[in-house]
């Protein structure tokens, strides 16, 4: 039997990159931490002077934005390190912010102080000359005081990439539930009774022998177009339910050919469930069971019923033989019958209800309750 590799999920490479703060989002708030400072500075700066200081308004926008590109530099310093660890980060996060708290110092001390000094300016300068303090003491005192500033900011900062980084782990864990779902649907798929195949052959072989070459033409065709069709779909993907019921229609027509007279089939498909979505093959195990223990097992004419009708919203498809009793299987605990229900649960996420078991009148009977979709694919 030919096997299937199934393919490795592709990861979108969004999700295969290191997770970053976007870089609009790190920009915006770092304008946004400086625009703040400027406005209640100003404020700040008025209340205690007395009105509005228009003439220092143009320095004050300058260091501003010197604040601005300097906070920037620590940022691309961070991104750097954003697929570090979280200590690192902080680490980094901390020391860098030394100076960066200098350098905006030095500009906030040549503006203020040395190019064009204020009133306040020039006052200080006088006291630390009379203390005789160098400008770096100057400069120091400021930058103790930006430190905490720009460490905030790294914190900021730092918070973003963590949330980033959750955001990305949760993405990448949906994907491989995606992923992992989709795996799990592949192989339930393929699990294609082998017993089939060897016993469809054995017949093949008969009729070749027995020259009923129409017949065994006519299976022939039958299976290949069956495995055709089964193996070459995508299993991940729904099939309208009558796609599904024409091939087990094509099914039960080749195994018809083993048994002739002891295989009856009835169908009943309203023709307003038709295009109704359903996985593709999910009723497959369902009548290879019939067969094995409805059919291959008694001596007498079995009929297997493939049945759909619509309830309360929701679709319900039966699969249902009048086989002896013993022959079915006890539970319903069958390795096809547990294929079913894992499909079930994978694709619809505990939406879907499966339900087996003995019939009062001897036989086999599986119930599938599918939550019922309208826009389905064409049939």
């Amino acid at each position: 039997m030919t096997s299937d590799v199934i393919p490795a999920p592709r990861r979108s490479p969004a999700l295969s990159a290191t997770p970053r703060v976007p870089l609009r989002l790190a920009v915006l708030s770092i304008a946004g931490f400086w625009i703040l400072y400027f406005l209640l500075n100003s404020v700040r700066t008025s209340i205690e002077e007395g009105g509005w200081q228009w003439p220092a308004m143009g320095r004050r926008v300058f260091v501003t934005l010197a604040g601005m590109g300097l906070t920037f530099l620590l940022c691309l310093v961070l991104r750097r390190l954003e697929g570090r660890s979280m200590g690192v980060l902080v680490t980094t996060g901390f020391l860098a912010a030394i100076p960066v708290s200098i350098a905006y110092a030095s500009v906030n001390y040549a503006a203020f102080y040395i190019i064009y000094p204020i009133a306040m300016a020039a006052d200080e300068v006088d006291w630390h000359s009379k203390k005789e303090l160098l400008p770096i003491a100057i400069i120091c005192g400021l930058a103790f005081s930006w430190y905490f500033f720009i460490v905030a900011w790294s914190v900021l900062y730092i918070a973003l990439s963590y949330a980033t980084r959750v955001r990305h782990a949760e993405r990448r864990a949906a994907e491989f539930r995606a992923a992992a779902q989709s795996a799990q649907l592949r192989a339930l798929r393929y699990q294609i009774n082998p017993h089939f195949l060897f016993n469809t052959l054995n017949s093949l072989s008969s009729l070749i022998l027995s020259h009923r070459t129409d017949e065994a033409e006519r299976m022939l065709m039958n299976l290949s177009t069956f495995f055709r069709t089964s193996l070459t779909s995508d299993p991940t993907e729904d099939v309208p339910l009558a796609d599904e019921i024409r091939l087990q229609r094509l099914y039960l027509d080749i195994e018809k050919t083993r048994f002739r007279d002891r295989l009856k089939v009835q169908i009943d498909l309203p023709r307003a469930l038709e295009t109704v979505p359903v996985p593709a093959l999910i009723l497959q195990p369902l009548v290879e069971n019939a067969i094995k223990h409805g059919v291959a097992r008694s001596m007498r004419p079995v009929t297997i019923g493939i049945r759909a009708h619509e309830e309360g919203g929701r679709v319900r498809l039966t699969v249902e033989d009048d086989g002896e009793p013993a022959a079915a299987p006890a539970g319903g605990h069958g390795v096809g019958l547990r294929n079913v229900r894992e499909r079930l649960d994978a694709r619809f996420d505990g939406a879907a209800a499966f339900r087996s078991g003995q019939r009062p009148g001897g036989g086999f009977s599986v119930e599938l309750t599918l939550p019922l979709a309208r826009e389905a694919v064409p049939v």
